[in-house]
């Protein structure tokens, strides 16, 4: 009895290993896909040393790591992205506030989508939708807006009103996007 306890633990904690080390590279790659999308596949228009305005999709792989895997990986990919991509190609001086913002913006969306009990919430509109609206709205369009007004004087009240109109363009493109990749990705993530 004892030998086939052992056995039963040892194989869970190789299924528990591999689940682990798989997620890890599934990180791996949300992050090296956030630093490409901000760093280089954004338009970044500058003033005074500092980025005021980034036009790009980088904040989707932290918005899918948090959906996907939960708060804790988007919080993960969103920090260890920005700090990477700050070494990668900084501009201005490195501010821990917009590491914490590209945390939360993986966390928010990936706890309102642990709040949605059921299975399908994943694969809905309204709710991914809704989860990655609340923490846009709270990230970009409220917390960039006031670090950039309080670290380095830009007023809010030039910066907001473009992020109101890029936001309202990309939650609902996020939300379509996301709700097809989990789709079609669970097809793949099942199999292995």
């Amino acid at each position: 009895m004892t030998v086939l306890s052992y056995q039963l633990r040892k194989e869970a904690f190789f299924v528990c290993e591999k689940l682990v080390q798989k997620n890890i590279a599934y990180y791996s790659l949300l992050i090296a896909l956030n630093i490409v999308l901000t760093r280089v596949g954004s338009i970044r228009i500058g003033g005074g040393g500092v980025e005021i305005v980034r036009i790009g999709f980088g904040g989707y792989p932290i918005i899918l790591a948090g959906i996907v895997f939960g708060p804790l990986a988007g919080g993960i990919v969103g920090a260890v992205g920005d700090v990477i991509g700050y070494f990668v190609s900084p501009m201005g001086p490195y501010m821990p506030h917009f590491t914490m913002t590209a945390a939360l913006t993986g966390i928010i969306p990936g706890l309102v989508m642990m709040m949605f009990k059921d299975q399908e919430a994943k694969s809905s509109f309204w709710k991914l939708t809704l989860a990655i609206a609340l923490g846009q709205i709270t990230t970009s369009i409220f917390l960039v807006p006031y670090f950039m007004q309080t670290l380095f004087s830009v007023p809010m009240i030039t910066t907001v009103p473009g992020r109101v109109i890029g936001q309202a363009v990309h939650i609902p493109l996020y939300a379509y996007v996301t709700k097809v990749l989990v789709n079609r990705l669970s097809v793949v993530w099942n199999t292995n």
